[in-house]
């Protein structure tokens, strides 16, 4: 087997080395920030454009079929809306998806009653939606948000 240790300086090959790593380590770095944005932006706006859409009226007649009172609109709506522009910005990451995972705990059990997994009353995409806000409890807000920017909101808000 052909070494490079072999053939060049001891203190050449540790330079070589810490070279590669370094390099592999700002790629993998990069590479990990732009996938962790882009889960949750992608989370964010599904809740976002989800959200607003339940202000409408006909959201009232919905949640009466399903036994929640029609005062319940505005709150469900709220907490998808504001969330989900939390989330895309990245501030209160954690608290944000703590709100989105217990909302699709509901959709889950409550609203299709965890009937199938696809399929009519199927809730594959909220299993999806659910394991993407857990993934953000566990990760939190990341280096692209505006928290690791401003770095002075306390780290248990993040």
């Amino acid at each position: 087997m052909l070494l490079l240790e072999n053939y060049l300086p001891r203190f050449l090959c540790s330079k070589i080395k810490f070279a590669t790593m370094a390099d592999a380590q700002i790629r993998d770095k990069k590479l990990h920030d732009l996938t962790h944005f882009g889960i949750r932006a992608a989370i964010g706006v599904i809740f976002l454009v989800h959200g607003t859409g339940k202000f409408n009226p006909g959201f009232v007649g919905f949640l009466t079929n399903i036994g929640f009172p029609p005062e319940m609109q505005i709150p469900i709506a709220l907490a998808e809306s504001v969330s989900g522009i939390l989330l895309l910005v990245g501030v209160l990451t954690r608290i944000s998806s703590s709100v989105l995972s217990i909302i699709m705990l509901g959709a889950i059990f409550h609203v299709k009653q965890a009937a199938s997994l696809t399929g009519e009353r199927g809730f594959e995409i909220d299993l999806i939606l659910l394991a993407g806000c857990l993934a953000t409890i566990v990760s939190g807000h990341g280096r692209v948000s505006i928290s690791h920017i401003a770095k002075k909101i306390p780290r248990f808000l993040q």
